[in-house]
């Protein structure tokens, strides 16, 4: 198994969920992104990405909050940040 495939236990979907959430960071590190943005931009159901948010969420490295309308949204927590910033760290020299 590749390290892209599995980087210390978490599975493929789960980074690049991370990734997304990673992007939004660098992109609004004040602003979360929705999560029907965020569902849209990794091509999956709403009951999938909640499923990952929430294991995400429980394993501390996201922040999820959800409104009565049933929409919400996710950022990054202190530690996803720093997993993040190890994880997709650009190369040297960049």
């Amino acid at each position: 198994m590749h390290k892209e495939d599995k980087e210390e236990g978490i599975d493929a979907a789960l980074i690049a969920l991370l990734a997304l959430l990673w992007e939004a960071r660098r992109d609004a590190p004040e602003k979360p992104w929705s999560l029907a943005k965020l569902a849209k931009r990794a091509g999956i159901q709403m009951s999938t990405l909640l499923r990952q948010l929430n294991a995400l969420s429980s394993a501390g490295l996201v922040s999820v909050t959800t409104g009565e309308n049933g929409g919400g949204s996710a950022s990054l927590s202190a530690a996803g940040t720093e997993l993040c910033a190890s994880v997709f760290a650009p190369p040297q020299g960049e």
